[in-house]
């Protein structure tokens, strides 16, 4: 099954099954993010609205964004750092996220505003210390994030959070596929650029498959429903590129992952 979130016509939030092309609004559910594993059971409006008029929402509310670093041997070898033998994990907070068509904003502070095409794993089921397997029975299911880093504060220390986790700036979605319809080890990911494609690999590539980066970060805090995980970037970031690319404003930048779709927005100034 297939969700979405989004705005109702009174602006209150909502979250609806996905019909072809048609919202069905859950009846008593205007998030994901608690008592998300019942999604499929809840009754659903029997008339639905056009997916093309909704303004959409990150597909989840979290109350904890796990983010992983150097998860790809490309993206590894473009930054000339060793392979690592643990996840490199740093936050982000849910402020961070926008919607699919919500505008990725170019604060005035930064120069070297930067794209990564990510899966994103979406938690509905709690645990601690969870084995790698029975990782995947905490699935809710899985999106698309576009982890929008700002280089130039990325690395003003070793810490990375300053780059990583600025308000309004991390596009997650546009809809939430269950784990039934796809395995999140074997799909094709990539990101273009006003067409352009600069992103392109395979999630088989992982370095951390989505099981390992469950029972790491359940290691050390208890998942809740919700909680996000990005699994991390392939190669082909602006800030290895020589010469160097960053976003600029009326740029487009489209992240397609099979088995779930496009994360399509757009790049806006900050007035």
């Amino acid at each position: 099954m297939r969700f979405v979130a989004y705005q109702d016509e009174d602006g209150a939030e909502a979250v609806g099954r996905l019909d072809g092309r048609r919202v069905h609004r859950l009846r008593g559910v205007d998030r994901i993010d608690r008592a998300v594993r019942d999604l499929e059971r809840t009754p659903a409006a029997e008339s639905g609205v056009e997916l093309d008029g909704l303004t959409l929402l990150p597909v989840a509310r979290p109350g904890k964004v796990f983010c992983v670093g150097l998860n790809y041997r490309a993206h590894v070898a473009e930054t000339g750092r060793d392979l690592p033998e643990y996840p490199v994990l740093f936050p982000k907070f849910a402020s961070s996220l926008i919607g699919h068509g919500a505008p990725i904003t170019l604060p005035p502070e930064s120069s070297q505003v930067d794209y990564e095409a990510e899966l994103a794993v979406v938690i509905g089921k709690a645990g601690r210390r969870i084995p790698r397997e029975r990782a995947l029975d905490h699935v809710l299911g899985y999106t698309i994030c576009n982890d929008v880093t700002m280089r130039d504060f990325q690395y003003k220390t070793h810490q990375w959070m300053q780059g990583k986790a600025w308000d309004g700036s991390t596009p997650l979605g546009p809809v939430l596929v269950t784990p039934d319809e796809l395995d999140p080890g074997r799909l094709d990911i990539s990101l273009r650029l006003n067409g352009r494609e600069m992103q392109s690999a395979n999630t088989e590539r992982l370095i951390f498959d989505v099981p390992r980066l469950i029972e790491v970060t359940s290691q050390f805090t208890r998942l809740e429903a919700g909680d996000v995980i990005l699994t991390g970037t392939p190669g082909g970031v602006g800030y290895r590129r020589d010469p160097q690319v960053f976003l600029a404003d009326g740029d487009v930048v489209e992240v397609t992952i099979g088995g779930i779709g496009t994360l399509h927005n757009t790049v806006r100034a900050e007035a």
